[in-house]
This record gives C-alpha cells, sequence and structure tokens, in this order.
C-alpha cells in the first residue's frame, strides 16, 4: 500500500497538515478542484506555513482529481457540504482498503462519505487546532490544539498513524471518537447559530446566557437519547468556558454569513434537529432557533440547508 497522503482541501486545516506532513519528509499530494486552480497553485511554488514570525514554502506536489493513479489514504479537509461529491469524484481512484480521514464539521457528512465509498476504511477526525487562510496558499497556524481519530466500525490503530507525531500533529486515537464528535456538535450548536442572529464575537454571547442555558438544556437531553450520555456532561458549563476563551474570535459561521459564503447548517444544528425529530425529542428552543437561523440565512439569500 502507497504512504503518500492525498490531501483533499487546500483551506486551512487541510493546508496546515499538508505542510507540516511535508517538513516531516512524508510523501504528500495536494488535490485541488480543476486545472485553474492547479496552475494557479504551481505559480504559488507552493503552500506557504506562518508560525508566529516565521514562513515556510513547501512545494508539495499537486494534481486534480481526474489525475491518474490510485489513492490509498486520502485527508479530506473540505466542508461538510462538500464532502460527499469530492469522495463521488474520487471514488474511482480510491485503492480497495483505502483509508479516508475526515476531517469536517458536525455529523451527517461522514455517513454520506462512507455511503459513496463501501470499499473504503473512513476514519472520523475531531480537531481543535486553530489555524486560518491569510492568502491564497498560505496559511497561519493560530492556537495550539489536539485532534482526535477513530473509527467507531473498527477500533484498530492504522499503521501510518505515528506520521502524525513525526509531524508534530497532536493527535490521539480513541474508540470514544463519536462521543468527540457530538461533544463539539453541541458546542457549536449553542454558540455557533446566536453569533450569527446577535451579529457579535464570542463573548458578546456572555448577554445572553438565559438563552444559551436553555438551549444546552435541550442539547443534553439530545445526546441522552442518542446514547452519548458523556458528551452531556458539564456541557453548559464547557460552553461558557469556550465563549471566555474565545471571547475576541467571530465563530466560523459568522464568518461564513459575513463573508457571504455557504455554512455548515445543515451538518450542526439541522443535524441535531433531524436527530431529534427521528427519536421523537420535542426540543423547542432547538427547534425555534433553527428556524431563526434558516430565515435569517434565507433573508441574506445564502442556501439554508
Amino acid at each position: 500500500m502507497s504512504s503518500t497522503w492525498h490531501i483533499l482541501g487546500a483551506g486551512s486545516l487541510g493546508s496546515l497538515w499538508a505542510c507540516r506532513l511535508a517538513r516531516a519528509g512524508k510523501a504528500t499530494r495536494l488535490i485541488l478542484r480543476d486545472g485553474q486552480r492547479l496552475q494557479a497553485y504551481q505559480q504559488a511554488g507552493g503552500l506557504t506555513l506562518a508560525e508566529q514570525d516565521q514562513t515556510t514554502r513547501f512545494a508539495i506536489p499537486a494534481e486534480t482529481a481526474d489525475a491518474s493513479g490510485p489513492i490509498h489514504r486520502l485527508l479530506l479537509a473540505c466542508k461538510a457540504y462538500d464532502a460527499a461529491p469530492a469522495v463521488a469524484r474520487l471514488a474511482p481512484r480510491l485503492a480497495e482498503g483505502a483509508e479516508i480521514v475526515l476531517l469536517q464539521n458536525g455529523l451527517g457528512s461522514q455517513d454520506e462519505v462512507a455511503d459513496q465509498v463501501p470499499h473504503a476504511r473512513c476514519i472520523f477526525a475531531s480537531s481543535t487546532e486553530g489555524a486560518f487562510r491569510e492568502d491564497d496558499w498560505r496559511v497561519r497556524f493560530a492556537g495550539q490544539g489536539f485532534n482526535w481519530l477513530g473509527d467507531a466500525a473498527n477500533p484498530a490503530v492504522p499503521e501510518w498513524f505515528d506520521d502524525l507525531q513525526d509531524a508534530g500533529i497532536p493527535a490521539e486515537w480513541t474508540v470514544d471518537i463519536l462521543t468527540r464528535l457530538w461533544r463539539k456538535l453541541a458546542l457549536n450548536c449553542a454558540i455557533n447559530p446566536l453569533t450569527v442572529l446577535h451579529d457579535c464575537q464570542n463573548g458578546g454571547l456572555l448577554g445572553h446566557l438565559d438563552e444559551i442555558d436553555g438551549l444546552c438544556s435541550e442539547l443534553g437531553q439530545l445526546l441522552q437519547h442518542c446514547g452519548q450520555p458523556k458528551a452531556a456532561d458539564d456541557l453548559g458549563e464547557e460552553v461558557q468556558r469556550v465563549i471566555l476563551a474565545t471571547a475576541a474570535n467571530y465563530s466560523s459561521m459568522y464568518q461564513d454569513v459575513r463573508a457571504g459564503r455557504r455554512t455548515e447548517v445543515h451538518y450542526l444544528l439541522g443535524h441535531a434537529c433531524r436527530t431529534a425529530a427521528r427519536h421523537g425529542v420535542a426540543l423547542p428552543q432547538l427547534e425555534h432557533l433553527h428556524q431563526r437561523l434558516v430565515d435569517n440565512l434565507r433573508a441574506r439569500d445564502l442556501p439554508s440547508a
């Protein structure tokens, strides 16, 4: 099996992983959207990683999805709504038993990907690392964090897992990856939509703690019904800790809305509401929040699903 890391999604986290893997001498290849993006990347001379006051350019090889050659290992670092279409396009190149690391926000896209490629192993990832694109092909490592990876269907640690330690990517293999993903989804549902609706930085939510407490109570009920009681532990307290720790930041959903981009609401708040309906759990505050957000997005002519 090839040891090459194919990486689709040259956004903030995808670029951050690619640069660190390349720096560690791991075989790395970017998969870009089309020939125009590939040409722009080649003209730039590679990806640039900015850390504190140091910048380094990595001339990582790149190709389009239509290139030839099998893919044995794929890091999928695109938006949740792009994940399944991207993998469908790559499916003919995915070798039998290929491994796909899914680095998407929320829940739902992972199952969509798995349905596209039953011959591949899908590994879920949850990251708290901070990075943002300063420009095309230039990413800044903004904050230390951690990565949890796991496969709910197969607890065996992949052979390549040590690559992450070699590359300085802080990571742990966990059998409780779904708990991690549900916990992060709940945190995002309690914070991100409200920053859009109240038009504020995360810290602005300190003026809306009663609203947040109600949402956290309902999210806790949902997690219990989903068989994820650990994800519900002290949820309200952690939400407040996150708000305080990131008070000066704008949530990713807020940034998407302000930039006129599609949000991942379908895989965050939408997924929570659909799951509640499937379990027959009435969560009126969460459902009302979802409707308010949908109305807000439609008023801006942005996709609401």
